[in-house]
């Protein structure tokens, strides 16, 4: 199976290295400077279970010219979601009549984007409900466990065989839209980690940010219900309960939550990664979507708003590393 990879990010290039390792052929477009970076040394993927390999250049079709994308059975886009408009443009000048499209980015809006573009293609939605990092160059590292999900479609069954065959968690679904909006009520916690400036695992063990974290899934899901959007999350846990398991006190969290606590001890948001780099986040895309769509039904979102504010103006600075009761306030003054 050839399957292609539209960004060659984190994502794109963790999975991709993982399905190539596996035998499948695999294609990334991506930019000149990490493809060259990739071209001299090859791929590392690794991941918090202990998992360790190592793919060398010649075996993946590397590209910054969408074109090879036209040949693959499977086109996966796994670019930013500011970049989907761009990217869609390109592939809807690449891709053949019937191609398969999978979207596997953060955000709710993306397959939508890809569709009104790609007429002509078979454009299915995803979600990868895990977080890659990239502590080197060329070295990219799954800290937390999770499913790729896609749009349950018989099209797309051999590719979530082939990831399977890869070792990785997937499962095509008929609710991958509530998954999606689930995946977005959990990457709330990206902006707190950004601006936080500690690893995920830390901030989850300590309770004032776990409050805040708490506050913003709060006024997502009550904007969630008035809109009657259904959401599905990654754990045995009801959406309208997870504020108030993020609210418990550490001991009985630790218990409720052992799920949500299974990652790697340096695992940061990809978010936190984006503001170190000094490169744009998909803020507007998860707290962002939530204020837009509590607009949009009338309920009040002033946490996610103070939030998104935070994290433009830390684009423009860096990364605040704010301690909680200093993250607290400064939300609570709104900016």
């Amino acid at each position: 199976m050839k399957i292609g990879f539209m960004g060659a990010g984190a994502i794109g290039c963790y999975i991709g290295a993982r399905l190539a390792a596996s035998g499948a052929s695999v294609t990334l477009i991506g930019r000149p400077t990490l493809l060259s970076a990739i071209g001299a040394k090859g791929v590392r993927v690794t991941d918090y279970k202990g998992y360790d390999g190592s793919v060398a250049a010649n075996v993946l079709e590397l590209s910054a010219d969408p074109a090879p994308l036209k040949s693959c059975d499977v086109v996966a886009v796994s670019v930013k979601s500011f970049d989907t408009p761009a990217a869609a443009q390109l592939l809807a000048a690449t891709l053949a009549p019937g191609q398969v499209v999978v979207s596997l980015q953060n955000g709710v809006r993306n397959t939508a984007v890809l569709r009104a573009a790609l007429p002509h293609c078979k454009v299915l939605a995803g979600m990868v409900q895990f977080n890659v990092i990239r502590p080197e160059p060329t070295h990219f590292h799954c800290g937390m466990n999770g499913r790729i999900v896609v749009e349950d479609r018989p099209e797309i069954h051999a590719f979530v065989a082939a990831l399977r065959a890869a070792g990785l968690e997937a499962d095509a679904s008929a609710a991958v839209d509530a998954i999606q909006w689930g995946k977005l009520l959990f990457n709330l916690n990206n902006a707190v980690n950004a601006l936080a400036g500690v690893p995920l695992r830390a901030m989850l063990s300590q309770r004032a940010y776990r409050m805040i974290m708490a506050a913003t899934v709060a006024e997502a899901v009550k904007a969630l219900k008035a809109a009657k959007i259904p959401a599905v999350l990654n754990i045995p846990i009801p959406p309208a309960l997870l504020p108030g398991v993020l609210r418990l006190p550490t001991p009985l969290f630790r218990l409720a939550a052992k799920k949500m606590l299974a990652v790697d001890p340096h695992a940061r948001a990809s978010m936190a990664e984006d503001l170190d780099r000094g490169r744009k986040t998909e803020v507007d895309f998860l707290n962002g979507e939530v204020v837009a769509l509590g607009a949009r039904v009338g309920v009040p979102t002033p946490v996610n708003a103070a939030i998104v504010a935070l994290v433009r103006a830390a684009e423009a600075s860096g990364a605040p590393a704010l301690a909680a009761s200093a993250l607290a306030a400064r939300i609570k003054a709104g900016k």
